[in-house]
């Protein structure tokens, strides 16, 4: 122990604050990453989305059919936002 009482590893308190900005830092770098993935996620379904209605309006369709596995009729295929 030192003068004060305490011992020396306690009064420095400059580690302790490097290391919660170190892993603030990691942590926006987390979410940052996870934003991104996503925004990509939902930049491919909306491209894929537009380059089915190209397609269709470019064939004069008016949507696209599938066929429903359970019944084997055919219904026209809805985009996922409009459920």
């Amino acid at each position: 122990m030192r003068g004060g009482g305490t011992p020396a590893i306690i009064g420095d308190r400059r580690g302790e604050a490097e290391i919660v900005q170190i892993l603030l830092f990691i942590a926006v770098l987390i979410v940052g990453w996870m934003g991104y993935k996503r925004f990509l996620k939902e930049a491919e379904r909306v491209s894929k989305s537009v380059r089915r209605q190209e397609k269709e309006s470019e064939a004069g369709a008016q949507g696209t059919l599938v066929k429903d596995p359970k019944t084997g009729e055919y219904r026209v295929e809805r985009d996922e936002d409009e459920h």
